[in-house]
């Protein structure tokens, strides 16, 4: 899934993480740690689990 920043992309992490739920946020590629929070970043979760991330975004 992809979020317009890094903000969105660290609310959606917590979401998850409330819920017991591993997320990685993938910043744009190639910019790596200087990547700016304004850039758009990449959501990923493990592959076993994207039925339980898309029951969480149903909820909301």
């Amino acid at each position: 899934m992809k979020v317009k920043n890094g903000y969105a992309a660290e609310t959606w992490r917590e979401l998850f993480a409330a819920e017991g739920l591993a997320l990685r946020i993938i910043p744009p590629i190639g910019r790596g740690e200087s990547a700016s929070m304004l850039d758009e970043r990449t959501l990923y979760v493990p592959t076993g689990k994207s039925h339980v991330a898309e029951e969480i975004m149903r909820k909301i």
